[in-house]
């Protein structure tokens, strides 16, 4: 019976002892992925560390850390490419804006003598539209490489929102737009640079009226939360598909239907909207349901009123 016993013990503990290797191992292994998974959901610069005799999770170690040097170096790499694209496109866009200022001037001079030279107009019309581009061109990389910078004051938002929509009346009244508009009476004030709030306001109420006028209807809604101002552009026409919205505010993306020349836009309007949000502390979100609604909504802090002083009461 002996015999049987002490080799069921050994056997045992032989068992045992595997048990607890493999136990350790996973719990090892457990931690490394937990590491691992921390620094790429950070995009840090860390290493994994782990303290083990074991040869081969010191090799994979090893092997992670390797890979996430080189993936650090990759994304430096392509950081140093991105600010230097930046650059050179913000010189060649100063660059091309000199000569073709004075094309301009002279096609304005040209003009003037033979104003009736349809030739002489439409080249002074795309010479201008070219002129455009580079100017969103040159606002756009002034932007992405910082070199752009805001004046922030305290704004009364209500009254650029009635200016703004008030600028496109006549556009709207001619395409024959219904309009809504609700902005509260109480004034609520934002920080803010004028020019870049009017800048957005515009972008988005006419790409509302670009690619949303075959829903002949806009609407602006101004309201708040107590802690945030937020402005509705809305529109009823075709709509944005799911699949379109994340790359909207990307550079140069143009939806299908731009492709139609009523309608083409440069792809820059929407992507200097939302960099010039975000350099105010703000933000601009999209809503879409194809053929029912489309909704950009512009978000900002609210700002504490300017100080009015108050004359003193007369002592008695």
């Amino acid at each position: 019976m002996k015999h049987f016993i002490l080799p069921g013990i050994l056997l045992l503990i032989i068992l045992y002892q595997q048990f607890r290797f493999q136990y350790g191992i996973q719990n090892k292994l457990k931690q490394l992925n937990l590491q691992l998974a921390d620094i790429l959901s950070k995009n840090s610069d860390e290493r994994v560390m782990l303290f083990t005799d074991l040869p081969i999770l010191k090799e994979l170690m090893a092997s992670i850390n390797c890979l996430l040097t080189d993936r650090q170096r990759l994304k430096i790499e392509f950081l140093e490419t991105e600010e230097t694209s930046k650059k050179m496109l913000s010189n060649i866009s100063h660059d091309i804006k000199t000569p073709l200022t004075v094309v301009l001037g002279y096609l304005e001079i040209l003009r003037l003598h033979d104003p009736k030279n349809k030739a002489l107009e439409k080249t002074e019309e795309k010479a201008n539209q070219v002129m455009n581009l580079i100017n969103e061109f040159f606002t756009l990389a002034k932007l992405e490489s910082g070199d752009m910078k805001l004046e922030q004051t305290k704004l009364n938002i209500n009254e650029l929102c009635r200016k703004n929509i008030l600028d496109f009346y006549d556009i709207l009244l001619q395409k024959d737009f219904e309009v809504e508009v609700s902005i509260p009476e109480e004034s609520i004030f934002i920080e803010g640079d004028e020019n870049a709030i009017n800048r957005i306001l515009f972008n988005l109420l006419s790409n509302a009226i670009r690619y949303g006028g075959d829903g002949k209807y806009i609407g602006l809604f101004l309201k708040t939360d107590g802690a945030y101002v937020m402005i509705d552009i809305v529109d009823k026409g075709k709509g944005i598909e799911q699949a379109s919205i994340p790359h909207v505010f990307d550079r140069l993306y143009t939806m299908e239907d731009s492709r139609s020349r009523s309608v083409q836009g440069n792809g820059l309007g929407l992507t200097i909207a939302k960099h010039l949000a975000i350099q105010m502390n703000g933000d601009i979100l999209l809503y879409s349901q194809p053929k029912i609604q489309t909704l950009f909504c512009v978000k900002f802090k609210i700002a504490v009123p300017p100080y009015t002083p108050v004359e003193p009461l007369p002592l008695p």
